[in-house]
This record gives structure tokens, C-alpha cells and sequence, in this order.
């Protein structure tokens, strides 16, 4: 084990206490991991904490209990591996090591002849989750916050076990959720009841008294008085369902995620393999994805979104925020009324919307309630959640409603002279303290409160839709904004559990700015007269969650319009007008039908004789990326090349895999071919030189 130690190994260690319980003539032995940190610094294992682990099966298994059971410190039952060491793994004997090390530390639990149980407690992702699987019995608390294998979002696949053991419990489809699908999708993690459903957990207990319950449980097991019933696994449908899943990943990624493939491969083998050639399949599927690039991008996409996320660069002092008692937000339409069930959700507070006529708002106000009707019919939210939410959310056509809320957000139309005349009339109705934001998605904060007479309290507050999904929430600093306006804006981003970054009072800001300069690139390449299809898969071996012009789509034209020419108005010489998108955006017509590029729009196109290959316009639109990026840092938009990484993957879904867009352009050589620089020092987001 010494060639996996770990310097910087936060050591998770395994208590072991022998526990009287009644009905039982022998004592049951409990295992704690605890780190000795509280929930903020989850448990995880490394090469000591393995250890630990190790020594403490044995000294249970020399006290001859009635059973052993494993748990965790409050609120966290164990996240997984400790990620800090993959780094320090230099060579590949080092991974199968790893593997190999998790492997046997676990089939302890496993292969006891004292029956095992995993008592669920709280967070259990990865290898923490694979522990338990390795249990004979597992029960689960209702407050476990987090349940999940994301290994495959960052570039890995489970490797203690949980490919060859998910799919034999609960079946391949699930399985294949579990392990592939909910990684993929913005690593969707899995609540404690549906854990439970698919047979994950043998048994669900509240969180209040949910040691004692389990201990009586598996009192009742180890008696023989509760039997465990587990269905059995269909295996007829095995083979098709990974077909299908592969067809799926295909069509999606375009082989751009190995570990993807690399844990359809290993649950292939779960079929019918013994168990020792899966985990052994496993410790060498392990050893290629460690030693991999994409795994040190993924590790880096990671820390960005655990550490640097919460804790946001350049933000003023907490202490210098107000208290936010109510909100007012100005429109009524899609994203107004999305904005005031999230601001009424999170804040708990009175929410009021205002807009020009009667229709409008009430209009707004029902798709509030509409939204809480279809959380409540989905079990997502109780009745008397509901009932409070109905009871804070209102709305009015008379603007004197905002008197005294303590923040106000516009969703108008994104028109600086309309905006600014909104914030012209707001300011003689709010107090003199109150926060002025806007969702403003390109316009200049300093130009819409210039007029005003207190601009200090303006900021940006751009958020991504849909709302509700995307967690980045760009805080925009005004050339006049004060600390404790940030600070406060900061304060509500947080409560709104957004991952807020902050930037500079520049046109489109970060991720706007970014996407128009990539998109234009596809747009100016079906302007030369390049195939819409064969730009639009261009980008394909990226593996990003959508297709340009799906992204197009979904946007809007007309937005997609109106922001470019925010960009052409500010820069010219990179952000061209294209004509082509002006008369789709006029047309209304939508760009995708059955997922191809619909024959009308096809249709509308006047284009050159000029066509490129997939290959020039996908290295066209990298190097227009990487000069944008470059011109971005050199202006100060963010403080560094990891905020717009964090931009990009919070705002854009760019993929982990990918870690980010400096990494990426960093490893494909297109940083330095363009601009002469890599943006990241080698041994951040690579290996090192």
C-alpha cells in the first residue's frame, strides 16, 4: 500500500464500537466512518481510510458479533474515493493497485459469514455507495441528501464493484440509469425514496430516529423474523437494453466519453461473468481512465464546481449584505413568472409581479401556480408547501406594490431604453436602500442606471434558462455598484442555491458572449455555403449536450439575433450579422423538425459558393473560441481562465468530460496555436510537463 500513499489524504477512519441490542444474545458491531470534520467535509476513502476500514472488519469479526453494520457521521454515510490522490497516481500499475485495494477492502463485507449491513445515513456517492452494495442488507434514511455513481461525468466508472453489483440487484435498466444516464445529465442525483423503489435500499426510515430503527431491523433480520425479498433480475432483456444504450450514447456523445463506453463494456460482463473477472475487468477499465487527460479535466471540472462555485472570486464580504424581507419583480411573462416561483421557493418570502395590464399578470401569477400544483401532484412538494407558496406569490398592475420590497428584479424586454425607463420610474416608488437587478443578457448595467440618481445600488443578475435547471447566475458588477449591493446580490444568488460568479459590466458577459462567437462561427459557415447539416455536426466529437443549432433552437433566433448584434454594435471585427439568421429569426419557423434542419428554413437560406469540411469549421470555431477567451481575460471580464470554465459548464452544460473550455483548448494545442499561450499552467486540468 505504500505506493498509493497520500500526503494530502483527509483520513476517513472506521470506529468500531460494540453496540448491546435487544433480542440478541450477542452484541452487533457498528462501524462509523468519520474524518472528524462535520458535513462540510464529506467522508471519502483513500489508501488510510481503506485501511482503517480493513482493520476495523477485523477486530469486529474477532469479537464474534451478531452482525456488523456500517455507517456514517451525521448527514454523510461516505461520498467515495479520495480524488485528491488520482493525481500522484504517475503510472498505471499505481491505478490497478487502487482498484485492486478497494476491492478487497470490500469483499470483506461481502463475503462475511456474519451477516452485513450498510446503514445509509447520509450522502453516499461512488465508491461510499459501492460499500454499501457490498453489504448483505442496506437501509436508507430519508434525509440522505445525495445518492449517487457519477464516476462516468468525470471521466471514470465505478471501480469497487458497483457495474457488476447494481445491475444483479436492481436490474440492467435502472442500472444503466444509474451508472451512465443520470451521470450524463448534469450528474442527476438520486433521492432516497427512489432508491428505495428500485431496490437499491431494502428499507427506508426517517432521519430522526433512523440509527435505532435500522438497529432494530437488522435485529429482526438476523432473527429471521423479517425476510428480505429481492425480485429476480431479468436477464433476457440484458443484451438490448445496452444495444439500445449504446445507440443512445451515440447518437448523443459520438464516442466523445470513454468512460461511457468503458461502463457499458463492464455492465456487459455483469451478465454472466463471474465476479472476480468483472472486478478485475474493472481494476483494468480503472487503470486506463486514470491514466487518461479526460479524467484529470474531469477532476478539475469538479473541484470547480464543489470549491471554486461556492466560494466566488472577488465577491465583497458577506457581512455587508441586507436582508431581503420581499422581492418585486417587474414582467409577468415566462422567465418573470419562472424567476418568482424560484425567488418564492428558496427566500420564502412575498413575491409580487406587475405588468402592463390585468391579463398579463394574472396570466404570470397562474403559471406560478401552476408549477406548485404539478410538484405537489409529483410528490415533489407537500400540500402545506404548496399552500404557503400559493400565499406569497401575487400580482399587481400598479408599481407602488415595490414601496418596500427590499430587491427588485426586471425581466423585461431587452431594450436599454425601455429598461432604463422602467428603472427611472421604479426609483421614485422604492426605498432608498432597495437592490435594482436586472436579467439583463447582454446590455450594459453602467449605461442602464446612469441616469438614475442612486446607480450604486444597480447589478446584473443574469440568469439561464430554463431557471429552474441551470445553476450559474452571472453577478454583474456596474462601474458605480457598491459592496453591499453586491454583496447582497450575492447573498440572495447563494440563497437561491445558484452558483454565482462574478463579472465584469462587459456586452454579453461570459457565457452569451461565448456562445455567440461559437454559434456565429457555424452560422457564418452556412452563410459561405457549407451544408446546415454538415456545420451543425461539426462539432460532434466534442461530445456537447446539444447540436448548435438545437442550441439555436432552444435560445431563440431572435435572441440568438439580438445579442449578436449587442456583440457586432461592441466589437465589429469578430461578431459579423448574419443575414441568414435575421430571416429565420422574421420567419418565426422553428430550425429543427424530428431533429433535422427543417426544409423551410433550408428553404429561406442565401448562401455563398464557398463550403467548408466538418473539420474546418469545427477548428474554426475552437480558435475563434480561444481568441475570445484570451481577449476576455486580458479585459478583466472575470479574475481567471477557471471562471469562464465555470461558466461554461454551470451555463452552457459544456461537458465535464471536456473540463471545461481552457482545458480542452489547452490539450488540443489550439490555445497556443492561436494565441501563443496555454491558458492553464501544465499539471492543472493535464498531467504535468
Amino acid at each position: 500500500m505504500s505506493t498509493l500513499e497520500n500526503p494530502n489524504e483527509v483520513v476517513t477512519k472506521s470506529l468500531l464500537r460494540l453496540v448491546t441490542v435487544p433480542g440478541l444474545d450477542k452484541p452487533a458491531a457498528l462501524i462509523t466512518l468519520d474524518n472528524g470534520f462535520d458535513h462540510k467535509k464529506p467522508n471519502s476513502l483513500g489508501p488510510a481510510g481503506l485501511a482503517s476500514l480493513d482493520n476495523a472488519i477485523t477486530e469486529a469479526l474477532a469479537a464474534n458479533p451478531a452482525f456488523i453494520a456500517v455507517t456514517g457521521k451525521p448527514y454523510i454515510f461516505c461520498v467515495g474515493a479520495d480524488v485528491t490522490g488520482i493525481p500522484l497516481v504517475t503510472d498505471r500499475a499505481q491505478a490497478v493497485e487502487l482498484g485492486r485495494l478497494g476491492h478487497r477492502v470490500f469483499a470483506r463485507l461481502r463475503g462475511s459469514a456474519v451477516p452485513t449491513f450498510a446503514f445509509v445515513n447520509g450522502a453516499a456517492m461512488g465508491g461510499g455507495l459501492e460499500l454499501a452494495l457490498h453489504c448483505h442488507y442496506r437501509t436508507i434514511s430519508g434525509g440522505a441528501a445525495a445518492l449517487a455513481l457519477p464516476e462516468v461525468s468525470l471521466g471514470l466508472v465505478p471501480g469497487w464493484g458497483g457495474t457488476q453489483l447494481l445491475p444483479n440487484l436492481i436490474g440492467i435498466p435502472a442500472a444503466t440509469q444509474v451508472i451512465i444516464q443520470n451521470p450524463l445529465m448534469q450528474n442527476k442525483m438520486l433521492k432516497p425514496k427512489q432508491a428505495a423503489e428500485m431496490g437499491i435500499a431494502d428499507v427506508l426510515f426517517e432521519p430522526a430516529d433512523f440509527l435505532e430503527r435500522s438497529l432494530e431491523w437488522a435485529v429482526g433480520v438476523v432473527r429471521g423474523e423479517i425476510t428480505v425479498a429481492r425480485p429476480e433480475v431479468d436477464k433476457d432483456m440484458w443484451d438490448g437494453v445496452l444495444f439500445f444504450a449504446k445507440q443512445t450514447l451515440d447518437q448523443r456523445l459520438h464516442g466523445a466519453v470513454p468512460a461511457a463506453y468503458k461502463a457499458l463494456e463492464l455492465l456487459g460482463l455483469a451478465k454472466d461473468a463471474p465476479f472476480e473477472q468483472g472486478t478485475a475487468a474493472e481494476d483494468e477499465a480503472l487503470a486506463d481512465l486514470v491514466m487518461s487527460e479526460e479524467l484529470r479535466s474531469g477532476l478539475y471540472a469538479f473541484d470547480l464546481v464543489q470549491r471554486r462555485a461556492k466560494r466566488p472570486a472577488g465577491a465583497p464580504s458577506p457581512g455587508l449584505a441586507r436582508d431581503v424581507h420581499k422581492v418585486g419583480i417587474v414582467g409577468a411573462g415566462l422567465m418573470a413568472s419562472q424567476l418568482a416561483l424560484l425567488f418564492a421557493r428558496r427566500l420564502q418570502v412575498p413575491v409580487v409581479l406587475t405588468d402592463l395590464d390585468q391579463a398579463r399578470v394574472d396570466k404570470g401569477v397562474a403559471y406560478v401556480h401552476k408549477e406548485i400544483e404539478k410538484a405537489v401532484s409529483k410528490g415533489r412538494m407537500d400540500k402545506g408547501t404548496a399552500a404557503k407558496l400559493y400565499g406569497l406569490v401575487s400580482g399587481s398592475v400598479d408599481k407602488s406594490v415595490f414601496a418596500d420590497a427590499d430587491f427588485v428584479i426586471e425581466a423585461v424586454f431587452e431594450d436599454l431604453n425601455v429598461k432604463k425607463q422602467v428603472w427611472a420610474e421604479l426609483e421614485k416608488i422604492v426605498k432608498p436602500e432597495a437592490i435594482l437587478a436586472t436579467n439583463t443578457s447582454s446590455l450594459s448595467v453602467t449605461e442602464m442606471a446612469a441616469d438614475l440618481e442612486h446607480p450604486e445600488r444597480v447589478v446584473g443578475f443574469h440568469f439561464f434558462n430554463p431557471v429552474a435547471v441551470l445553476p450559474l447566475l452571472e453577478i454583474v458588477r456596474g462601474e458605480r455598484t457598491d459592496d453591499a449591493s453586491l454583496a447582497t446580490a450575492f447573498a440572495v444568488g447563494k440563497s437561491l442555491r445558484k452558483s454565482c460568479v462574478l463579472v465584469k459590466d462587459a456586452p454579453a458577459f461570459v457565457v452569451n458572449r461565448l456562445l455567440t462567437r461559437f454559434l456565429g462561427e457555424i452560422f457564418a459557415a452556412v452563410d459561405a455555403g457549407t451544408p446546415p447539416e454538415v456545420a451543425d455536426s461539426a462539432l460532434d466529437p466534442l461530445g456537447l449536450p446539444m447540436r448548435p443549432l438545437a442550441l439555436l433552437q432552444l435560445v431563440g433566433p431572435a435572441v440568438a439575433h439580438h445579442v449578436g448584434g449587442t456583440l457586432h454594435a461592441a466589437f465589429p471585427d469578430r461578431f459579423g450579422v448574419s443575414e441568414n439568421l435575421k430571416r429565420i429569426a422574421e420567419a418565426g419557423k422553428p430550425i429543427m423538425v424530428d431533429d433535422a434542419v427543417n426544409p423551410e428554413v433550408v428553404a429561406l437560406l442565401q448562401v455563398g459558393n464557398a463550403p467548408l469540411t466538418a473539420d474546418e469549421v469545427r477548428q474554426r470555431a475552437l480558435d475563434a473560441l480561444a481568441r475570445e477567451i484570451r481577449l476576455m481575460l486580458d479585459e478583466g471580464v472575470v479574475a481567471e481562465a477557471q471562471d469562464i470554465d465555470l461558466c461554461m459548464i454551470l451555463g452552457a452544460g459544456w461537458p465535464f468530460h471536456l473540463g471545461g473550455v481552457t482545458p480542452y483548448l489547452d490539450r488540443t494545442g489550439t490555445s497556443e496555436s492561436v494565441t501563443g499561450h496555454r491558458f492553464l499552467p501544465r499539471g492543472v486540468a493535464s498531467f504535468p510537463a
